[in-house]
């Protein structure tokens, strides 16, 4: 038996994922401002302050919710989305970017998961989403997703958004993955995180993948992405650059640019 909401799904399309929430009546789905995409007529949409597990009673404990999602950047509010209709209604969220939708039964994750900032897109009522904070200096100063994380926990569903393709990966007892600190999704509360140092002159100087890596060691679940929006920000704003612009395939360059028309 959950104490969240109890919803089911559906997952559409491969590089601009939307997914697909089904209610039952009185059922609820609660999601980030600007992630709705559509929805059945008999459905309520109502802003709620704070994360929207319904758990805050007071004003002081709402706002603390509110605060807390600031922290991990996210929006003051959430959209809840109330099936007040006879039979079954569907609400749609779509991805903000190409990648994939994660879909997280916390109930069958130990009722916890951490997870990258901005990473949440819509849960059943009753999740609660707060922050993780990163016990180690070295873990916050250099781990690339900050000292705060994300955190979703509750027995309900929960989907969190992820860049590019997205690898499931099972560590076992004492086992370590290394990885790009950007390329880290979620991992569930038994996986230990921390920072380590790449080490060695040249691979700091040269080596083009940063001074420090995390790692993970289970036991527990690991979500792995492709393509961090940081990294996919960073390509846009580099071919971006009219004072760095570089056409590929041709020698003229700048002259290339001046010739067909565009500024630089």
């Amino acid at each position: 038996m959950r104490n969240n909401h109890e919803i089911d799904y559906r997952i559409f399309g491969e590089e601009m994922q939307y997914v697909e929430v089904e209610l039952d009546p009185m059922e609820t789905a609660i999601a980030e401002p600007g992630s709705f995409m559509m929805m059945d007529d008999g459905i309520q949409m109502d802003t709620m302050f704070g994360d929207g597990s319904g758990q805050q009673s007071s004003l002081m404990s709402k706002l603390f919710s509110a605060g807390k999602r600031l922290l991990v950047g996210e929006n003051l509010f959430v959209t809840a989305y109330t099936n007040i209709g006879q039979g079954k209604k569907r609400v749609s969220f779509a991805s903000p970017y190409p990648g994939k939708i994660i879909p997280l039964d916390l109930q069958k994750l130990g009722n916890k998961v951490i997870c990258q900032k901005d990473a949440f897109l819509c849960a059943a009522k009753g999740v609660a989403i707060g922050i993780e904070f990163q016990k180690r200096l070295g873990t916050g100063l250099f781990g690339g997703e900050g000292f705060i994380m994300e955190k979703l926990e509750g027995d309900g569903l929960a989907f969190v958004h992820a860049g590019g393709h997205v690898l499931r990966r099972e560590l076992g007892s004492g086992e370590i993955l290394k990885i790009d600190t950007g390329c880290i999704v979620a991992f569930t509360a038994g996986v230990h995180y921390d920072i380590q140092f790449v080490g060695g002159i040249k691979n700091t100087l040269f080596g083009g993948e940063g001074v420090f890596y995390a790692t993970l060691r289970g036991p527990g679940n690991v979500w792995i992405q492709t393509l961090p929006i940081s990294r996919l920000a960073g390509r846009i704003l580099a071919y971006g650059s009219t004072s760095h612009r570089k056409e590929e395939g041709s020698i003229l360059g700048g002259l290339g640019n001046l010739l067909d028309g565009d500024r630089f």
